[in-house]
């Protein structure tokens, strides 16, 4: 959905209708159709001023006026019909319970498209509706292994591209994220699952670890289960907040920062448990690091994690190019800064500089290629925002050392402040034109 800068409605296209043309069209498929397509845009993982851009701008292209206000778990939108004038009172007033959302880039893309071609007047507002509700179908088996598998990709690339560990490492990572990928896609269909799967999966990511490390083979233990939850790790949800609360959406923010704090907290037990559990059957990891990778596999490591992450985001196969594409520049750009920071400090001038390159390239992405700014944005920052430092701080506070608790704690807010600065700074470098 876009918004050129002369138009207050937010569509850029020359040919759409006005909104007076929608006018025949009965206010309750209007609604309707508005109120589903807010339902998907959060489904998919859209953040709270983005969500309420969208559905506000195209309300106004509909002929109608909508207050939305927006957070992970609700979504109220009142609406009134522009054919009363300034003054009219809202007629309709809607409210959604729902659960928070998760990246889906395969079906934001074709909400995305729905909503333009509807207001464009090449679609039906029926049409429409009906397509949107046809995206809230459950995942086929097929995209269930995609997610399973990207799970074990991306914990295998980062035992390689941030950890520097060995081969058995890296194995062992793999056979922890499938595990783990498998509870999180049972957990989806399962509510009483889903309510604890964080701490679960932590649980059995510890204790296959530990087993692994005791009868198998030696291990990096802490760097092990680190890399295994990586893909649980809430470092998208705590920039998605900082960013909220920094453009005000104060409500939204703050929720969202406190679920991602739940998770940490949930991923922190389940790893003490799993710890205390394999102690008291007297089952101890045998934690000393082996030789570690050869630098060559940096490379395809990280064309490794370019795939997982274009499978963990459902990304269209169309878009996997752009996807892997933004991984890679993400990545480079983060460790070139951090190269050439000089007297600054290294990790968040880098996170700074990716982060600004990604916001003014997802713009350049969106505006030429008329698809979501997020197909570049979400990918391409997942491996600079510092969830495992929050689980890290979480993990020596509950082992009673507060002093690197705290210093780990200031850390990743460092971070956090430096990669949605980035992201700020990428958006006044280039213009956002649509807002998704």
């Amino acid at each position: 959905m876009s918004f050129p800068t002369p138009s207050p409605t937010g569509f850029a296209s020359p040919t759409q209708p006005a909104p007076h043309q929608f006018a025949t069209a009965a206010l309750n498929t209007r609604i309707a159709f508005l109120v589903e397509l807010a339902r998907r845009l959060h489904q998919y993982g859209t953040s709270a001023p983005r969500l309420e851009m969208a559905i506000a701008g195209s309300a106004l292209r509909l002929g109608l006026a909508a207050e939305v206000w927006s957070s992970p778990t609700a979504i109220i939108i009142s609406f009134s019909d522009l054919t009363q004038g300034e003054d009219g009172v809202a007629q309709v007033t809607q409210v959604m319970r729902l659960p928070p959302g998760d990246v889906n880039l395969a079906r934001l893309c074709q909400a995305d498209l729905i909503a333009d071609q509807v207001i464009a007047g090449q679609m039906e507002l029926r049409d429409g509706f009906r397509l949107l509700r046809d995206l809230g179908k459950p995942d086929t088996r097929r995209a269930q292994a995609g997610v399973i598998a990207s799970y074990g990709l991306a914990a295998a690339s980062v035992v390689s591209l941030l950890l520097h560990s060995s081969w058995a490492d890296l194995l062992t990572t793999a056979v922890i994220g499938l595990m783990i990928g498998t509870i999180t896609v049972l957990s989806a269909t399962r509510p009483r699952l889903a309510v604890a799967s964080e701490a679960i999966c932590a649980l059995v990511g510890t204790i296959f670890a530990i087993l692994v490390s005791a009868l198998v083979v030696p291990l990096a233990i802490k760097s092990v289960i680190l890399a295994g939850l990586i893909m649980l790790m809430p470092g998208m949800a705590l920039t998605t907040s900082v960013r909220e609360i920094s453009s005000q959406h104060l409500v939204a923010g703050v929720a969202r920062m406190g679920g991602a704090l739940a998770t940490l907290l949930k991923l922190t037990f389940g790893t003490v448990a799993g710890a205390q559990l394999c102690a008291a059957f007297g089952i101890y990891p045998r934690d000393f690091a082996l030789p570690p990778l050869p630098s060559w596999t940096e490379v395809p490591a990280l064309m490794v994690a370019a795939i997982a992450f274009a499978m963990a985001f459902r990304a269209a196969r169309r878009d996997w190019p752009v996807v892997m594409a933004a991984v890679v520049v993400g990545y480079v750009s983060t460790r070139w800064g951090g190269l050439i920071s000089g007297a600054l400090p290294a990790a968040p001038f880098g996170v700074f500089l990716g982060g600004f390159l990604l916001g003014a390239l997802a713009n350049v992405y969106a505006r030429f290629a008329h698809r979501p700014g997020a197909v570049v944005r979400e990918p391409g920052i997942i491996l600079l925002v510092p969830g495992s430092v929050g689980f890290r701080s979480v993990s020596y506070l509950l082992e009673r050392d507060t002093v690197l608790g705290f210093d780990t704690g200031v850390l990743l807010v460092t971070l956090l402040i430096s990669l949605v600065a980035g992201l700020l700074f990428g958006d006044l470098l280039v213009a956002p034109r649509r807002s998704l």
